[in-house]
């Protein structure tokens, strides 16, 4: 600024020339009357020029701007006209004023000027526009192309009505959608596939029957795979390798897995249906985590009970099939290895905390008792984690209280809390979610970690347990607990009370050996009585009074028909154990001609709990799992929050339909 004015002070105005020739003329003139007159002529000239030519170059001035004011606005117009891409002009009620031809172009020129733009195309709010002021809308179909669209809230205050246009751009992302398209189409997809029960279905066969029977399960797994144009190795017995890419893999998905059906209807010979589990692997990063993805996810099909397919997408999990019961493995070679890998895990630990699911049934307190009893054997201080005693364990907890051995045993979370140590090991059985446990926190304080459950393995599961034992064919986990008590110990000694809590868990999850029995359930239980345990004193711990049983009753009388063979019903509001009779119920309902699956619900201090049964034709598992919940083919729950009773009963219908539907596909 400073340098500015000096400049101006070395350049003076024109004016000061002027004024300065004015007062050297008169000057002049003082002295020399003749050079005065003289010089006021040429002053005059001077002054007559100087206007006059101030003048011609205002109005050139004048000229150039208004000149470049129009042009300008030219450049604006033709700019408009001639974009590279579509642009249309729209009101605030979204009626076309104008488009340019491109835009023309996409409705092969038809004539849609002053209609909706509404009706020519989705996925554009107008609310927000009017809103943000400006706008994106991306990947919108039009005329099979997708265009992202850029949009400005323009005001025209000079408006009557103070109308807002708005002016939206297309840009045409066809190609990149087609190449990212096809980039997805072409993406590396590994799967791994296993006969479930190879060995066992093999050993069973004649022996003439056994090269047919293996011959045939190839060629149905090799032309299964050559109508997707997909690659299949085998690597051993039952085992084989699958290459293929994504859009092969969203053709399998759409026939849901078909294979599945056509290896269990495998008829050569076989006297046990073979089933197939299959795991897929998707969107890893290498071929390297690919396969672990495909790993991960053959090992929750295996933990599920076989029959299905998992696909894995990075943390996201999708199940296919699994609606048949699973088949019970007559080996007991892994309970052999469970039981010597746990007896070892136990004696390396200080001590040791069992816990189990929130509001434990006898299964669960039954499992616990009975490796209370494995760690005692060998000289560990043992606690079992129990919040709050149920009507479910109210019986058993009676008795429990009559043996002074048991008084400190039992211990809540914050108990359970302090008394871990850097060697605590933590066994959790009949649950293998974290969220359903009695204390979540024990995960973050823990390192060593063991898993005995037998419901099929859900999309949340214990990490990094040094343990896992899941076994879903099984009864039980208190069956699965006294196979582990035969292996663990020659001769162990179990205390009467815990030998009928263990019978206790198999009756109650059999339904008196009605349901999910297989020949093992039998000897455990045999085992168990041979232990000492008393078939009627054992009857007694999951008796009723008299209000429980009438309550049941009114549960059974009031439900409703769903599809012609699903009832649903609801426990009363004021009803004592309504999660106890809900699961009573949902069982009564199975024993009425004509009902293949039964739902009850309950709400328990605030929540929806959801007891789901089946006679085995409707698989509860795969339909309460939409909901969040889980179990078996024939045995499931779940539980929802923060909704009331009918708003449950119309998710359970709508899981219901969409089991249907995937049934149908």
């Amino acid at each position: 600024m400073k340098k500015h004015k000096f400049l101006q002070m070395l350049v003076p105005d024109t004016y000061i020339y002027i004024w300065i020739i004015a007062i050297s003329v008169f000057i002049i003139g003082y002295y020399n009357l003749i050079l005065g007159f003289i010089g006021v002529g040429l002053l005059g000239y001077l002054i007559f020029h100087f206007f006059r030519t101030a003048n011609r170059k205002r109005e050139e001035l004048r000229s150039y701007i208004e000149n470049l004011s129009e042009n300008v606005d030219t450049a604006t117009k033709n700019a408009i006209l001639n974009l590279p891409f579509p642009l249309v002009i729209i009101d605030d009620h979204g009626i076309i004023n104008w488009y340019n031809l491109l835009f023309a172009n996409i409705f092969q020129g038809e004539y849609i000027l002053d209609k909706k733009l509404s009706s020519y195309l989705t996925g554009v709010d107008i609310g927000r526009i009017l809103k943000n002021s400006i706008e994106e809308f991306k990947n919108i179909n039009i005329k099979d192309r997708y265009y992202d669209i850029y949009c400005n809230l323009i005001s025209l205050p000079e408006s009557k009505n103070h109308k807002n246009i708005i002016i939206m751009y297309f840009v045409d992302k066809t190609d990149y959608i087609s190449i990212k398209n096809k980039y997805n189409e072409e993406k590396n997809v590994i799967g791994i596939l296993q006969v479930d029960n190879y060995d066992e279905v093999l050993k069973e066969a004649d022996e003439l029957s056994r090269p047919a029977l293996v011959a045939e399960v190839d060629r149905k797994i090799n032309a299964w795979a050559a109508n997707y144009n997909a690659a299949i190795q085998k690597f051993s017995n039952g085992d084989y390798l699958l290459f293929l890419n994504y859009k092969q893999l969203l053709e399998i998905e759409a026939k849901r897995f078909d294979i599945l059906d056509a290896v269990r209807e495998i008829n050569s010979g076989n006297r046990i249906p073979l089933t197939l589990s299959i795991g897929i692997g998707l969107n890893g990063k290498t071929n390297a985590e690919l396969h672990g993805f495909s790993r991960s996810a053959m090992d929750i099909a295996l933990g599920r009970g076989g029959d299905q397919a998992v696909v894995k997408d990075n943390d996201k999990l999708s199940f296919y099939g699994g609606k048949t019961k699973a088949v019970e493995k007559r080996t007991r070679v892994k309970a052999r290895v469970i039981a010597y890998a746990l007896r070892q895990l136990i004696e390396q630990s200080d001590n040791v905390i069992i816990m189990g699911h929130e509001m434990p049934d006898l299964d669960c307190i039954g499992a616990a008792l009975g490796l209370y009893r494995c760690c005692k054997n060998l000289n560990k201080s043992t606690k079992i984690v129990l919040n709050k005693v149920n009507a479910a364990i109210e019986n058993l907890w009676i008795e429990l209280k009559e043996d002074n051995e048991y008084s400190d045993v039992f211990i809540n979370s914050q108990e359970a809390l302090m008394t871990v140590n850097d060697h605590t090991l933590l066994v959790v059985v009949d649950v293998h979610r974290p969220s359903f446990t009695e204390c979540r926190q024990l995960f973050d304080k823990v390192e060593k970690v063991a898993v005995i459950d037998h419901h099929r393995r859900g999309t949340e599961f214990i990490e990094d347990a040094v343990i896992t034992y899941i076994e879903p064919y099984a009864s039980s986990t208190s069956e699965l607990v006294t196979e582990i008590l035969q292996y663990m110990f020659e001769k162990i000694k179990l205390k009467q009370i815990e030998a009928e809590a263990l019978l206790a868990g198999i009756f109650i999850d059999t339904k008196n050996f009605s349901f999910q029995t297989g020949v093992r359930t039998f000897e455990a239980a045999s085992f168990l009585r041979k232990a000492g345990a008393d078939t009627i004193l054992t009857k007694q711990l999951f008796q009723d009074d008299i209000e429980t049983f009438v309550t049941r009753a009114d549960v059974v009388k009031n439900a409703q028909m769903f599809k012609k063979s699903i009832a649903i019903s609801v426990i009363p509001q004021n009803a004592k154990s309504p999660s106890l009779v809900a699961a009573q119920a949902a069982d009564e309902l199975l024993n009425i001609k004509g009902i293949n699956a039964s739902f009850v619900l309950s709400r328990v201090n605030g929540d929806i709990f959801i007891s789901g049964r089946s006679l085995g034709d409707i698989n509860v598992q795969v339909v309460l799992e939409k909901l969040g919940g889980g179990g078996h083919l024939t045995v499931a729950g779940a539980q929802l929050s923060e909704i009331s009773l009918e708003e449950g009963i119309t998710l359970v219908k709508r899981a219901i339909d969409e089991y249907f539907k995937e049934g149908e596909r």
